[in-house]
């Protein structure tokens, strides 16, 4: 599907692994209160972790940031990050469920399992983001975003603290933008502007 300069989004998906905490905190911190899409944030934890990392980036941002809650009703203005040893899921409803399917390349919460749920129900209104890792999950789930007309973003591999994530979806397919990490925050607020074709 073309990107034309009206396309209207929906939602944000990000994947990160790490180094996530320092591009988490940079990132979120520099959206405004009033940013018009949610974020649907994985990020490889502990399965032992608790909720510290959203309790942080909340105090940091001037978006809400919080654990994600089974059911919950996704709403814009709202970071909602992946509970640890739980994948995060898309439901056609709106809403996020949680699995405890075996983990998908080696992780629980995957990045890939995230994407590709939301692709299944947002298609070209999502925006998927693959930030700093190491390994590769994240990569079938941005080309099947890709796929489904949705838009792509890397953090470009140079500017990234782990370069394996970013290389590896660069390797599976063309993003639309590749961008290093002080330029994502603009980027994302342009993008979530944008309002319908007429």
């Amino acid at each position: 599907m073309p990107d034309c300069s009206c396309r209207q989004f929906r939602a944000v998906a990000i994947g990160v692994s790490t180094g996530g905490v320092s591009a988490l905190k940079f990132l979120l911190g520099r959206l405004p209160a009033d940013f018009e899409l949610p974020l649907l944030v994985v990020t490889h934890i502990s399965p032992d972790s608790d909720d510290g990392l959203a309790v942080l980036l909340d105090t940091l941002c001037a978006i809400r940031v919080k654990e994600a809650d089974e059911q919950e009703a996704i709403t814009h203005g709202t970071a909602y990050l992946a509970p640890a040893n739980y994948h995060m899921l898309v439901e056609r409803g709106g809403t996020l469920a949680f699995s405890i399917d075996p983990p998908v390349n080696f992780a629980r919460p995957s990045v890939d399992v995230l994407f590709e749920s939301a692709a299944d129900v947002y298609g070209a209104a999502l925006i998927g983001v693959i930030l700093t890792g190491a390994g590769f999950d994240g990569s079938k789930g941005l080309l099947k975003i890709k796929n489904s007309g949705g838009l792509a973003i890397v953090q470009d591999p140079a500017d990234a603290e782990m370069d394996s994530m970013p290389k590896s979806a660069l390797g599976l397919l063309t993003a639309d933008h590749v961008v290093p990490l002080k330029e994502l925050p603009n980027l994302l607020m342009r993008l979530a502007r944008r309002k319908p074709c007429r």
